[in-house]
């Protein structure tokens, strides 16, 4: 990789978050993005002091003018902007390599300033992020995340001109991953990510400590993908994600974008057939409770410290999974990866076609879920307690 660095260090300090943007031919978007991070403000609309963060800007393969654009526009920034301009092999010209470039560069920035306790942020450069992204990621931080993945929104002028049946679909989509987040969030809940929240993992609103950053090894080495992968192997690990509403970013609904099998990719898809498959993880809403249910249960078990033997005879799942799980020395991650794949296998992806229809389904499991404990009619003595909504979606 042949690599060109400037540096700007108007500002003296070292401040211990960075946000890393990875850029490819952004001359016409960069000025954007960036601008929403020098107007950034504090939670009570104050405007934060200069140098509060640092962005790093990896230019990767660069024929437009982006790095002109990035170093006019470091003369107004009121935080440092550190600009490396690359030159990525072409196995490596992936969305996911040069996130990894951009975060790692960021990482290794942190740790040559001792900032121990320092903050890699993410974005994109085609999103701008809304006016309390920084200190909101923060906020959440201070509350113990080890990692913030913030909310995604298009941006409305850009999803509006794709037409009325994309918009039609989005809204649907929109609408059901919702319901999913809250089936999800009341039957497996966790203190570090209380609901409301959301189930994404975007690249267009990533925080995670350095310190747990480097506990994983990095961003996960992925094409596409990458940002996903990160969240999970943080979770595997046992880090704090947190899937913050407050936290939030406007990303563009181009169809013409810079990486193969990115997002402009799936929407051009989506654009050109309106029925076209949904993304893999959604699923048929009592499916999706199913899978919430059985990973509540098992988490619950795991945080517990109590044997899984003494409880399987209720967990009502084939006898091949649940002498798995009895295994001496199993982990949560590795007992659920067992029995997602032997009793939880995932069918076909929704169409939008089917989304009405399942989001009534979520609609009524949901009436259940909401319901307070005490409005449950008394069991007999001696009954097994069960999950509410178990029965109607096992």
């Amino acid at each position: 990789m042949r690599e060109r660095v400037s540096c700007r260090t108007q500002i003296t300090a070292s401040p211990r978050a960075i946000v890393a943007i990875p850029v490819h031919n952004e001359a016409q978007r960069i000025w954007r993005c960036l601008s929403a991070l020098a107007t950034q403000r504090d939670e009570a609309g104050s405007p934060l002091a200069a140098g509060s963060f640092s962005i790093l800007v990896f230019a990767n393969n660069c024929t437009d003018g982006t790095v002109e654009r990035v170093g006019e526009f470091a003369r107004l920034s009121p935080h440092p902007i550190i600009l490396n301009a690359a030159e990525l092999p072409p196995e490596r010209q992936s969305a996911g390599d040069a996130r990894k470039c951009a975060m790692d560069q960021a990482a290794a920035r942190l740790t040559s300033q001792g900032a121990e306790d320092g903050v890699i942020l993410t974005t994109d450069a085609d999103s701008c992020v809304a006016p309390t992204w920084f200190s909101k990621t923060m906020t959440e931080m201070s509350g113990g995340a080890d990692c913030v993945a913030g909310y995604i929104d298009a941006e409305p002028l850009e999803i509006l001109q794709l037409g009325e049946d994309f918009l039609k679909r989005s809204r649907l989509e929109d609408t059901y991953l919702r319901l999913i987040a809250e089936i999800d969030a009341r039957c497996d809940p966790r203190p570090h990510d209380p609901w409301p929240n959301h189930r994404v993992s975007s690249g267009a609103s990533l925080a995670v400590t350095l310190n747990a950053y480097r506990a994983i090894g990095g961003l996960p080495a992925r094409p596409v993908g990458e940002d996903a992968a990160l969240t999970a192997a943080l979770d595997r690990a046992g880090f704090k994600v947190r899937h913050s509403m407050a936290v939030s970013v406007l990303t563009s609904c181009r169809l013409d974008g810079r990486a193969v099998g990115g997002a402009a990719e799936t929407m051009r898809r989506r654009h050109a057939e309106p029925d076209a498959p949904c993304d893999d993880h959604l699923e048929p809403a009592l499916d999706a409770t199913r899978r919430a249910i059985y990973r509540g249960r098992l988490r619950r078990q795991f945080q517990n410290q109590s044997g899984l033997s003494k409880v399987a005879p209720e967990w009502r799942m084939p006898k091949a999974a649940l002498w798995q799980l009895n295994g001496a020395g199993t982990s949560f991650e590795e007992a659920w990866e067992q029995v997602k794949g032997s009793t939880l296998p995932r069918g076909v992806p929704l169409r939008p076609s089917d989304l009405p229809r399942q989001i009534a389904i979520a609609n009524m499991i949901l009436t259940q879920l909401r319901r307070p404990l005490s409005a449950a009619p008394a069991a007999p003595v001696g009954t097994p307690r069960r999950e509410p909504g178990f029965e109607s979606a096992a």
